[in-house]
């Protein structure tokens, strides 16, 4: 047969298919028993028809997966096939069962090397995920290992299957379809001469399950981004510039956007009002703004229904200043970012000190982390917060020229691809002369996504015009990464060679 040929379709199983069904489970089960009654098969097409899925050719039965639900702390600890089973052969299916079961895949003999099982498979796991249900068990059967049963136990057998130096036709294709094998059953099947009576207890867990009494609290997976590329502008009062803060965030608040973004340093103008040419002054005079700031877009953040990252200002703890960031979470908490590395320039003329924490924050809108400008530019934070379950890092930035700004950018692309998250850049733009260290800015805001099937080709989200004032929009889906953790077409969280390396912190913050 070859594949021109083939005029396949999937469907659920139903009662009229029984003979056709009979015919394929005698003739790939003829060593174990043949085909189950059709009683058997009626009762569970009847109780979990979705779970029963055949494909067909042209009318023709060429594969089949007989699916039940099970409860999964039973049905993942040790146990045998004959515990799926009650009276008369028929098959135990728990309607409220919170796993899926694998009973039998089976492939037409004419129909084998068009890789149909792994279509079943597929079927299963996406049925899997619309119930929202853990994971799918199976007991697979080691079907070669009594050719090895004189020389060596089964768990060897197992072992040497896992690293190819053995083939084993159902194992070997389980473990190349994402399941893992959890331990290995004794007894599981005694009438299973070719197995020895042992099976595997075969796993592969729903990563977007979610527990039922969570469900109705769980957050929308969707969520939208709003950042603001600020205008450096001189303003007279701190009023006059918090009400271009209002303004923003009324206006992001307006489109429904989860978080609103500002840039680094983007209440620096207030350094115009007092004699900004003495830098260490001018510093510590805008640090004593930054608790009215703080507590004006706390309030914010809880009047207009948004998240809202502050951008960063100068902190003074006792002698200290730091560069700080703060996020206002609209149910009125407020957590802090200080930045860890530190520019040249804000050592030397401001004499700011570096923080020594790095954190991940849970929102109502998913898990982020912040990294003031430099920070984003030493990868070992981006992964630390990755081990934490990052979902979206924002970057609040302040540069004065083009190279200076990608820098921040092609760091800022890195940690989106290395860490499988999104990245959200925002920084200032215009000319303020008349603020020593603050005459030019450059800057285009960005969101950068992973780079695979699932993100734009380019792996941006959205950016903006550079060197305008605007806001900038994203809708990001925080589904897309659970996705490609695990099924991307590459996974490099999951594959670092932790057995050769790590990423540590010195010390517990």
């Amino acid at each position: 047969m070859t594949p021109d040929e083939l005029h396949l379709q999937m469907r659920n199983l139903r009662d009229d298919d029984y003979p056709q069904l009979k015919e394929l489970m005698d003739s790939v089960y003829h060593d174990i028993g043949g085909s189950w009654e059709e009683h058997t098969i009626r009762k569970l097409v009847k109780e979990f028809p979705e779970g029963q899925i055949c494909l067909e050719d042209g009318g023709k039965i060429v594969g089949v997966a007989l699916t039940v639900r099970v409860t999964y702390d039973r049905f993942s600890n040790p146990h045998r096939y004959d515990d799926l089973l009650g009276k008369r052969e028929t098959i135990l299916n728990e309607k409220d069962g919170d796993a899926l079961y694998g009973l039998d895949v089976l492939i037409h003999p004419e129909y084998r090397g068009f890789r149909l099982g792994r279509r079943l498979y597929d079927a299963r796991k996406e049925l899997c995920m619309q119930l929202n249900l853990k994971a799918i068990l199976a007991g697979g059967r080691i079907v070669n290992y009594h050719k090895y049963a004189k020389d060596m136990t089964a768990s060897q057998y197992l072992e040497k299957v896992h690293r190819r130096e053995i083939y084993d036709p159902i194992l070997t294709f389980q473990l190349a379809n994402e399941f893992s094998v959890k331990r290995l059953l004794g007894k599981y099947l005694p009438e299973d001469e070719k197995s020895q009576g042992y099976a595997t207890l075969l796993e592969w867990n729903n990563f977007l399950y979610e527990p039922s009494d969570s469900i109705i609290a769980s957050r929308s997976r969707n969520v939208r981004i709003g950042a603001v590329q600020w205008q450096m502008r001189a303003v007279k009062s701190v009023e006059e510039l918090l009400k271009q803060v209002e303004y923003f965030v009324d206006a992001l608040s307006s489109y429904k956007s989860d978080f609103a973004l500002f840039p680094e340093f983007f209440n620096a103008p207030l350094m115009g009002l007092c004699d900004s040419s003495q830098q260490m002054d001018a510093i510590r005079f805008l640090a004593g703004f930054t608790e009215r700031f703080k507590r004006e877009m706390q309030q914010m953040a809880v009047s207009y229904n948004i998240n809202i990252i502050t951008g960063s200002m100068p902190v003074q703890d006792g002698d200290a200043l730091y560069n700080v960031s703060y996020l206002c979470h609209r149910d009125g908490t407020v957590d802090e970012q200080r930045k860890l590395h530190i520019t040249p320039h804000e050592k030397r003329d401001w004499v700011i000190e570096g923080g020594n924490q790095v954190q991940v924050f849970q929102t109502d809108a998913g898990r982020i982390g912040i990294l003031i400008c430099y920070d984003v530019e030493f990868p070992e934070l981006g992964r630390l917060m990755a081990e934490e379950g990052l979902e979206m890092l924002f970057v609040p930035f302040w540069t004065d020229t083009r190279n200076a700004y990608l820098r921040v950018r092609h760091c800022a692309q890195a940690r989106a691809i290395e860490n499988e998250c999104y990245v959200i850049i925002c920084g200032s733009v215009g000319n303020l002369p008349e603020v020593e260290s603050l005459d030019v800015q450059y800057a285009q805001s960005s969101v950068f996504s992973p780079s695979d099937f699932a993100f734009p080709h380019d792996a941006v989200m959205s950016e903006t015009t550079p060197n305008t004032e605007m806001l900038m929009f994203s809708d990001l889906n925080l589904d897309e990464l659970r996705y490609l953790h695990h099924e991307g077409s590459v996974t490099n969280l999951k594959d670092r060679r932790m057995d050769l390396y790590d990423v540590t912190r010195k010390f517990n913050f």
